[in-house]
């Protein structure tokens, strides 16, 4: 009876056993998640600095070359550019170790915004991709930090690829204090002039492994099927909504709607 009893108990405790493993799981994926995160900052840092510094090198060169006051006027005007450039690096790099934590509190979108476009604006040139900006002066939402720049590098790389070469990206953020199904929201629009998505494949997506690329491109970035899932996993623990708009040959929007922090509902 007892044994009966005992494998009654186990079998009863099956289903949550089970649970607790997906959910450790999860908790896995997703701090592995931010490590290759961390670890692509860490690298588009990197290169972004190697280029300040060869800019830096041949201007001074230059200047050194040269005795004219017109080219020793030129080679320190970029030196000071690139410099400038290099003072905003660091002052990204330095936002995001803030932002390390999943910690949720008050994140000024816009500004993050600004931030990741900062460290992806030389992967934009490369592919001469040209980038429009919205960005509403205040628009702070409740969330972390780190996930939600894990989500826009995400969404901008997936825009950069669908895009391949020569064309516009559009990001667009906006504020609602009073929504009508809630306390009010911010909306983030990240619109692409790419290829566009197909009716029939538009539904998988957000699917984990579900992919259209062959493999990583050159930069070594997509085609895991991991991207858009980790997105809408982001999305969701965040309480928020996306709604994707795609129109063959002519683009992709992904526009997602985050719960605004309840600083901002106090200051409308």
């Amino acid at each position: 009876m007892s044994q009966q009893a005992s494998t009654a108990a186990s079998t009863h405790n099956a289903p949550e056993s089970q649970a607790n493993e997906l959910t450790v799981l999860r908790e896995q994926v997703k701090r592995l998640q931010g490590m290759a995160t961390l670890g692509e900052l860490t690298g588009t840092a990197t290169h972004e600095f190697n280029n300040v510094l060869m800019t830096v090198i041949n201007y001074a060169k230059l200047g050194l070359r040269n005795e004219d006051k017109a080219s020793r006027d030129k080679a320190l005007t970029k030196i000071l550019e690139a410099s400038e450039r290099a003072a905003q690096i660091t002052n990204t790099i330095l936002a995001q170790a803030r932002n390390r934590s999943d910690t949720m509190g008050p994140v000024d979108l816009s500004g993050l915004v600004r931030e990741t476009l900062v460290l992806m604006q030389r992967e934009m040139q490369k592919y001469r991709i040209s980038i429009e900006t919205d960005l509403a002066e205040t628009a702070t939402v409740h969330a972390s930090g780190n996930q939600i720049q894990r989500l826009l590098l995400n969404l901008l790389t997936n825009s950069r690829q669908a895009i391949g070469e020569c064309g516009t990206l559009w990001i667009r953020v906006t504020t609602c204090e009073t929504g009508t199904d809630g306390p009010g929201y911010v909306e983030l629009t990240v619109r692409d002039s790419g290829k566009g998505i197909p009716e029939d494949v538009l539904p998988k997506i957000f699917d984990p492994y579900f992919s259209t690329k062959a493999g990583p491109d050159e930069t070594g970035k997509g085609g895991t099927g991991l991207g858009l899932a980790a997105c809408k996993d982001i999305i969701d623990e965040h309480k928020g909504r996306v709604r994707v708009e795609s129109s063959v040959g002519r683009g992709t929007a992904f526009i997602i709607r985050l719960p605004i922090s309840a600083s901002q509902r106090a200051a409308a």
